[in-house]
């Protein structure tokens, strides 16, 4: 599978899931807004940028070898799910986890996607030209 098919994929679950949290939280009514930073990353980070990289992926000729397109395929994989579960477990908690585990959780999620975003940078400086 390519890169722009993977990140294609994971990014509709992530809209699926996002326009579902949405709607939940509409159809809920008044007081029903405590995944509203969760639907908002789960959309934005997971669906819009996921897509994003998707679409580079597809645009430009990126070699499946390479080293610096695989670390960043996977670093936005990983680091959207850990961002957008380590939030819903430090904000939500509903394992009733040891906070010093969803701090982390939730830290090295963001870090992660932090890194993948560097790593992107990297990407568009290397082969977009």
């Amino acid at each position: 599978m390519t890169y722009s098919a993977l990140l294609l994929r994971i990014s509709a679950i992530y809209a699926l899931i996002g326009t579902y949290i949405g709607s939940h939280m509409a159809g809920a009514g008044a007081g029903s807004y405590a995944l509203r930073p969760i639907h908002a990353h789960i959309l934005l980070v997971g669906w819009l940028s996921l897509f994003a990289f998707s679409a580079y992926y597809k645009m430009y000729e990126v070699p499946k070898q390479s080293k610096l397109a695989f670390l960043h395929v996977w670093t936005a994989i990983i680091g959207s799910v850990g961002l957008t579960l380590g939030m819903y477990f430090y904000n939500l908690n509903p394992l009733n986890l040891p906070e010093v585990f969803t701090t982390v959780f939730y830290i090295v999620g963001g870090s992660t996607l932090l890194l993948s975003f560097a790593l992107f940078v990297l990407l568009t400086f290397k082969y977009s030209k």
